[in-house]
């Protein structure tokens, strides 16, 4: 099974709706929204969910007041000061590494494991779909990426499918090194801005450092085109291979608004037409 991750180096470059696009022109795949911090795919594709499942991650002390005498020795060892003079804990404060009820005389500290958001198992128009949502400002987003491409790759498995197509996070941090793992290739969506080369540079050398193969498309190319000339004489002297350039197109925004792919919304776009032909070059190199 192959998978291709579509990621940017900054938020808002368009690869959520460029990911759309392609689900309407591939065939026997799986989708895949790992952008949990941010999931948005659902906006498009409207999933019907099958499985709901809870996502535990990470701890958080409770003093059970019952067993506490006060000694004071956990407001002593904890290095985050997350234990009031009253022994209650907060939760924003405290970072769950566990030494105040490991080293607790009286055992009176519990250390439950945190519900941080869910995950779904869908159906979708385009097929089934993997896809999360984490609660507002949750953590360990990158375990979280990490079972949704598992789970994806599970759905494709039992469904006999051989491509996932996953949403991958912006930017270069734990939730998108959680993405690249055992990829067959990533397709970074960039835009021709300074700051949209600078971020589009750093995650290219992310996807280097781990060998994975990487592509680039610049979304919005004729909006600066000195600047998607430069992103493109960049990733050839790195070896990124250029899919192609995207136009700014009002018809992508509208299709959003409908609650569908551009594809769906007007094929004959001139957005929709660069975008299929960048698909046609990514499935040709990637050899779907």
């Amino acid at each position: 099974m192959k998978e291709i991750v579509v990621i940017s180096g900054k938020g808002g470059t368009g690869k959520t709706s460029i990911l759309a696009a392609f689900a309407s022109f591939a065939a026997n795949k799986v989708l895949c929204d790992a952008d949990v911090d941010a999931a948005d795919l659902h906006l498009i594709m409207n999933p019907t969910i099958r499985e709901r499942h809870d996502f535990q991650s990470g701890h958080t002390a409770v003093v059970n007041q019952d067993k506490c005498t006060r000694c004071g020795l956990c407001r002593d060892l904890c290095r985050w000061d997350a234990i009031s003079e009253d022994f209650v804990v907060d939760s924003i404060e405290c970072e769950g590494c566990g030494v105040c009820c490991y080293f607790c005389p009286e055992g009176a500290i519990d250390f439950p494991l945190n519900t941080c958001g869910e995950w779904y198992l869908s159906d979708t128009r385009f097929g089934p779909m993997a896809h999360a949502r984490l609660g507002i400002a949750e953590e360990n987003s990158g375990k979280l990426v990490t079972l949704i491409r598992q789970q994806g790759k599970q759905l494709a498995e039992e469904k006999s499918l051989d491509f996932l197509l996953t949403d991958g996070p912006p930017g270069i941090g734990c939730p998108v090194i959680a993405s690249l793992g055992g990829a067959a290739g990533v397709l970074i969506v960039s835009e021709p801005t300074v700051s949209g080369r600078h971020d589009m540079e750093r995650v290219a050398e992310l996807a280097a450092f781990f060998r994975i193969p990487a592509m680039v498309c610049i979304n919005k190319f004729d909006l600066n085109p000195e600047q998607g000339e430069a992103i493109e004489a960049f990733a050839r002297g790195k070896g990124v291979r250029v899919m192609g350039r995207v136009p700014f197109d009002p018809a992508f925004t509208k299709a959003m608004v409908q609650g569908q792919t551009v594809v769906e919304f007007d094929s004959g776009s001139e957005g929709c037409q660069a975008v299929k032909q960048i698909w046609e070059n990514l499935a040709s190199d990637i050899g779907i």
